[in-house]
């Protein structure tokens, strides 16, 4: 039984590494700490996997358990001293390219749009991060954070603004402004194909 527990959950770590691995770069914007936020969420889903594994969408588990966790520990003081100082002192030179994936270009999202979503508050980067790298429904990305569809909206209504102000007049253009009656902004799914490292779970 446990060896068929730990081979169902490698199966399921090496389908979902990448597409979390994306997420966790895409909050972080640095490979080393997208890495550790994976493992880390990698040993809190296998730790409940008895009873994840027969749930219809474990991946939406994970991504949900690193998500919520991300946001409570940006909450801590220190944790947001030290989160801060990262993000401001960043240059889009200075991102080393990411080891396990052919080109920095294997994502859309580009460098000056990372840098501004790594700035947003923690719940409005985990909105924007649910809504356009996603591509939940607002009630998708409510149930995931545990809040209202209205403060979905009025995250994602205060992060676009933060983007417009951070990237300028462009931003408007090219992603709309859903809250007026535009296009919905989209950015494009972070889901890069490819081998990935197997990552198996610990006893």
């Amino acid at each position: 039984m446990r060896q068929e527990l730990e081979a169902s959950f490698d199966a399921f770590a090496v389908a979902a590494m990448p597409r979390l691995r994306q997420l966790a770069f895409a909050w972080s914007r640095d490979w080393h700490r997208a890495d550790d936020l994976v493992q880390d969420t990698f040993e809190r889903v296998y730790a409940a996997w008895p009873r994840v594994r027969r749930d219809e969408h474990p991946f939406a588990y994970a991504r949900t358990t690193m998500l919520r966790h991300l946001i409570s520990e940006q909450r801590r003081p220190w944790r947001r001293r030290e989160t801060t100082g990262l993000h401001l002192g960043l240059h889009a030179d200075e991102d080393p390219p990411d080891p396990q994936t052919p080109t920095a270009e294997a994502t859309s999202l580009n460098l000056d749009l990372l840098t501004a979503i790594a700035a947003l508050p923690a719940r409005q980067r985990a909105v924007v991060l649910l809504r356009y790298v996603e591509d939940l429904t607002v009630s998708e990305v409510a149930d995931t954070l545990n809040i209202s569809e209205g403060t979905v909206k009025s995250q994602a209504h205060h992060a676009r603004t933060a983007l417009q102000a951070h990237l300028g007049p462009g931003y408007r253009d090219d992603y709309g402004d859903h809250h007026r009656g535009g296009p919905e902004p989209r950015v494009s799914p972070a889901r890069p194909s490819g081998e990935c490292t197997k990552t198996g779970g610990q006893s």
